[in-house]
């Protein structure tokens, strides 16, 4: 069931944690939702001076954030250990509904790295997990909008629990939702192995699971399904949309594989707009 009355925000103290502020607030104030500030002290580096890593308080908070979020009940944590297990661990005992943390853009090995602290939490975080690129350069609060929506599924059993999250905050927000599902293209070299069209085939049985899909959330949005790779057109219709968030979906289950698809980091990086997965 979609509710947001806790939302982890943490803390590094970098330009991007600056600009995810603004996020922050707005989803706070709209849902008036508790904010729990947290930092993580990890262990010096090899080569770091024992020592020399200064002591942290609830002031250093108040410092950063100036009046940003005197009108807001915050909860201030500071933490020691590795970052993304301490992130994992307050969501878990603070019963938090989202994370909010900013993650690095596009790179020449995105495809490849995924040991950063925001695909550590998204692989094991079991609430949703609200991710943003480019944080450094966000708008100011004012000028924070939530008119478009994309929810981008893949019609396995997690997709009816993606749709409402995104149908929840397009109904809060008044926005255009808009669902997408993505099928496999095939090339004109290929045709030849099948009798019928395979790929119209795909679209309608899409088209009709979409349909299904929506009765059981209760949503009637609009629906696109397009071909190719989901890496590549997820973000590239958020760009065409001008979407204000996109909303995808991670593996329902946990354990040793986690809940990190292996095309949602990709996705998320590369998307124009934030990203929650759910």
């Amino acid at each position: 069931m979609f509710q947001l009355k806790r939302i982890l925000f943490p803390v590094d103290f970098s330009p991007r944690c600056r600009g995810a502020a603004a996020y922050v607030e707005a989803l706070a104030g709209r849902f008036e939702a508790e904010i729990v500030l947290l930092h993580v002290v990890e262990p010096p580096a090899y080569n770091a001076v024992l020592g020399s890593a200064p002591e942290m308080s609830a002031e250093d908070f108040n410092k950063f954030f100036g009046s940003d979020l005197k009108h807001f009940r915050v909860e201030h944590l500071i933490e020691h250990g590795e970052a993304a297990q301490k992130i994992v661990e307050c969501a878990i005992s603070r019963h938090v509904d989202l994370i909010m943390m900013p993650t690095q853009g596009l790179g020449i090995y995105r495809r490849l790295i995924i040991g950063s602290s925001a695909a550590k939490v998204l692989h094991d975080a079991d609430c949703p997990v609200w991710t943003g690129v480019h944080l450094e350069n966000a708008p100011p609060l004012d000028k924070l909008e939530c008119r478009r929506i994309l929810c981008a599924v893949d019609l396995k059993p997690p997709s009816a629990c993606v749709l409402d999250w995104a149908n929840h905050m397009a109904a809060e927000y008044q926005a255009e939702l808009t669902l997408l599902h993505v099928v496999p293209a095939f090339e004109a070299a290929q045709a030849h192995y099948f009798e019928h069209d395979f790929e119209r085939e795909l679209e309608a049985q899409a088209r009709t699971a979409l349909d299904d899909l929506q009765k059981v959330v209760g949503a009637k949005v609009s629906v696109r399904i397009e071909a190719g790779s989901a890496v590549k057109v997820v973000p590239a219709v958020a760009e065409e949309l001008r979407a204000d968030l996109l909303v995808i979906g991670r593996r329902a289950e946990s354990g040793i594989l986690g809940r990190l698809q292996q095309n949602a980091y990709s996705i998320i990086r590369q998307s124009p707009c934030p990203v929650v997965s759910v």
